[in-house]
């Protein structure tokens, strides 16, 4: 378990009560019934999440995007956004603010609320607050169970590429991609980067396939931030239950095994421990199949023993849940 889990499982020690809310799951749901809403909460932090010179626009949007995410995980509609901003002197703040107001209209929720401050560093907060579908339920990480299929909502990989060389100086702009002008690419490599780049910087959430999960009998699920071996084994921790994985049905993006070597990378190790790719990963009853219009693949399955296990090259082996722990570093 990695710091922090680690954290989150002393904190969620402390807590009363049980169900949903407790820290660990995608949101918090508070109040029962017809009034019962979903709340979440990110950040994006200059150094941290993102560059400190990304677009003020570009950065609006991912940061309402990361958190939407986190909702469509839960089944839930968004309805309402809080955002809080530490922004350091000369920032263009109304530029910021333009930006998530138009934001927050295109997904249909008012921007209601929020803060300013000053900081030497840029730091963003966004919280939202999300309803059940009609005729839906929440979903949580704990309905998994024994023989329950294993799907994963888009490609894998990508981001963690884009991610890379945004660290390298490539930027997104006015929906254009700069790239830095060392390495030299060719052409075909140029416009994977560019793919990469905005993968990263512009994550779509998988709104519409959470609500079809939440319409579901029973399905648990959990957005794909910190890396599918790192994000699966605490789907499974919570479920109490194991998965195995078909390392050969892992929808790796083709430009992940084109730019990996360059990174000095394994496409495989990227897909299953990059991170950031803000699709869902979810379990479903295993004669249940989800419509193609969502581009999901079937990954793997549920077992009833705990532990995560790769099918790779005829073999089973232990995987590890590697990815991204956001204490790391301290």
């Amino acid at each position: 378990m990695n710091r922090e889990d680690s954290v989150i499982a002393w904190l969620r020690r402390r807590q009363s009560g049980g169900g949903l809310g407790l820290p660990g799951d995608d949101a918090a749901v508070l109040g029962s019934g017809a009034s019962a809403r979903a709340l979440t909460a990110d950040q994006q932090i200059a150094g941290v999440h993102v560059p400190a010179d990304l677009d003020p626009t570009v950065w609006a949007r991912r940061l309402l995007a990361v958190n939407l995410s986190d909702l469509a995980a839960m089944g839930a509609a968004p309805e309402a956004a809080l955002l809080t901003l530490a922004v350091p002197d000369g920032y263009p703040v109304r530029r910021f603010l333009g930006a998530a107001v138009a934001a927050c209209r295109k997904a249909g929720i008012p921007l209601v609320g929020g803060d300013l401050a000053s900081s030497p560093t840029m730091v963003t907060t966004m919280t939202l607050v999300g309803r059940r579908q009609r005729r839906g339920r929440w979903v949580d990480r704990s309905a998994a169970a024994s023989g329950d299929a294993l799907w994963v909502g888009g490609t894998l990989g990508l981001s963690a590429v884009g991610q890379r060389w945004v660290a390298r100086g490539a930027r997104l702009s006015a929906n254009r991609v700069t790239l830095p002008p060392e390495p030299t690419l060719p052409p075909m490599q140029q416009t994977a980067v560019r793919h990469a780049v905005r993968r990263h910087l512009a994550p779509n959430p998988q709104l519409a396939l959470g609500g079809w999960l939440a319409r579901r009998r029973r399905a648990a699920a959990i957005d794909l931030s910190d890396g599918l071996a790192l994000d699966l084994a605490r789907l499974m921790r919570e479920s109490r239950v194991g998965a195995v994985i078909d390392a050969e049905a892992l929808p790796i993006a083709p430009e992940v095994f084109e730019l990996a070597p360059s990174l000095g990378q394994q496409a495989l190790h990227l897909a299953l421990g990059g991170g950031e790719d803000y699709v869902l990963l979810f379990t479903l009853p295993p004669r249940v199949r989800v419509p193609a219009e969502f581009g999901a693949i079937r990954i793997g399955r549920v077992t009833e023993n705990a532990g995560i296990r790769l099918e790779y090259e005829s073999a089973l082996r232990p995987l590890e849940p590697a990815g991204w722990d956001h204490l790391t570093a301290l």
